[in-house]
C-alpha cells in the first residue's frame, strides 16, 4: 500500500493559485499531475492535454472511472505545469520533486500542495532547496508552493534525489525494495512470522495477495519444490519491478522452472481462480486509520479464487477480528501461531 496522503484538501489547495491569478494555465493544456487523485476540483478544472500519473491502483482506478487516462509510471516529455501531491515519506517526496523538475519545460512551473499536519513546511523547504526558491500561499489548512518560472534546479541535488527512487538492496542483499513501499527497508515482522510457519508441501499454483516487493512469494518458491507457478497481486505500482527482480533471483537460485507473474491490481476487485494455495499479509489501514474491511475483502477473494481443496494462509494484527469472516468463507479454520502482536491463521476448503 502506498504511503501517499489521502487528503482531499491538498488536491483542492493545489488549484488555488490558478483561481487567484498567481498562476495561469498554459494555453496548450500542457499539464502533468504526479500522484494525481480524483476529486471534484480535478473534474471541474480538467482540460484537454492533461497527463495524470498515479501508482496506487485504487486511486488510479478512481481516476479512470472519472474519465481520465492515468499511468502508473512518470511519463516522458516536458510540461508547462507539473503539479505534485507529495507523500508522507520524505525521501519518496524528494524523488517526486526531482522527477517534476526533470519534466517541467524551461519556462514552466512545478507546484505542490501538502496538508499542514503532514509536513507541509518540510516539503516546501525541500522544493525551495532544489529549485532555488518558491512562492507560496496557505489555504484549506494546506501550504501550496511553486517554483519560479524558468527555475534551474541544483543538478547534483536533483540527480541525488532522483536516485532515491531506485531499487535498493535490503536484508543483507537478499532482496531489493524501493522507498515509500510498506516496510520498504526491512522484512516486516508479520510477513517474517508467516514465512517461518508456512508449509513446505504446497504444490501447483500459489497466489500472494498484497505482495509488496515479493518476500512471501519468494519464500514460498524457495521452500516448496512442488510449486510450479506463482501470481503476485499488488496495488502499489512502484512495487512491481522490485517484486519481479526478487522473483527472478529466487527462481534462478532454485534451478527450477517456476512461472511467475506480478499483477498491478486491486485485490478487492477479485482475481482469477484455480489456485492450490494463497498466502497473504493483507493491508489493514488506509492512511492512519484502521480499515479491517480490507482484510475481510482479501479473505473473501481468496476463498473464491481457491480450488475446492485449496488452502489460505494469512497473517494479521492480533486485535483484528477476522475469524468470523474466515469461518463464513472456509470449512476449516485454525490458528497456527501468535507472536509479537500478530497471528497466523490457516483456512481450508472454501465454502461455495
Amino acid at each position: 500500500m502506498s504511503a501517499g496522503s489521502a487528503s482531499d484538501a491538498a488536491l483542492d489547495a493545489l488549484f488555488v493559485p490558478f483561481a487567484t491569478g498567481d498562476l495561469a494555465w498554459p494555453a496548450s493544456g500542457d499539464v502533468l499531475i504526479l500522484r494525481a487523485r480524483d476529486g471534484f476540483v480535478l473534474r471541474e478544472q480538467r482540460r484537454p492535454g492533461w497527463v495524470l500519473q498515479q501508482s496506487f491502483k485504487p486511486a488510479a482506478d478512481a481516476l479512470a472511472r472519472s474519465g481520465f487516462a492515468v499511468s502508473a509510471d512518470v511519463p516522458d516529455g516536458r510540461f508547462a505545469v507539473v503539479m505534485v501531491l507529495p507523500t508522507r515519506q520524505r525521501e519518496e517526496s524528494r524523488a517526486l520533486f526531482a522527477q517534476a523538475m526533470t519534466r517541467v519545460a524551461p519556462d514552466g512551473v512545478v507546484i505542490a500542495a501538502v496538508p499542514n499536519a503532514e509536513g507541509a513546511k518540510t516539503a516546501e523547504a525541500d522544493l525551495a532547496l532544489l529549485a532555488g526558491g518558491v512562492s507560496n500561499l496557505s489555504k484549506h489548512k494546506c501550504r501550496v508552493f511553486w517554483t519560479r518560472p524558468g527555475a534551474m534546479p541544483d543538478s547534483s541535488l536533483r540527480d541525488a534525489w532522483l536516485a532515491l527512487d531506485e531499487a535498493l538492496p535490503i536484508d543483507e542483499g537478499r532482496y531489493v525494495s524501493r522507498r515509500g513501499l510498506f516496510a520498504w527497508d526491512r522484512i516486516d515482522i508479520a510477513s517474517a512470522l508467516l514465512a517461518s510457519v508456512l508449509p513446505v508441501d504446497f504444490t501447483g499454483r500459489v497466489g500472494d495477495l498484497g505482495a509488496g516487493f515479493g518476500y512471501l512469494a519468494c519464500r514460498v518458491i524457495a521452500t516448496n519444490p512442488g510449486v510450479t507457478a506463482v501470481d503476485l497481486y499488488e496495488a502499489e505500482g512502484r512495487a512491481i519491478e522490485p517484486a519481479r527482480q526478487n522473483l527472478a533471483t529466487t527462481i534462478a537460485a532454485t534451478g527450477r522452472a517456476v512461472t511467475a507473474n506480478v499483477h498491478w491490481h486491486d485485490v478487492t476487485h477479485g482475481i482469477d481462480g484455480g489456485y492450490d494455495a494463497i498466502v497473504s499479509n493483507p493491508p489493514f489501514h488506509q492512511g492512519r486509520a484502521d480499515q479491517p474491511e480490507l482484510g475481510r475483502a482479501f479473505i473473501a477473494v481468496a476463498a473464491r479464487a481457491l480450488s475446492p481443496q485449496g488452502r489460505f494462509w494469512m497473517v494479521a494484527n492480533r486485535h483484528l477480528a477476522y475469524e468470523a469472516t474466515l469461518e463464513a468463507c472456509f470449512t476449516h479454520v485454525r490458528p497456527v501461531a501468535e507472536r509479537d502482536g500478530f497471528k497466523v491463521i490457516e483456512a481450508k476448503e472454501p465454502r461455495r
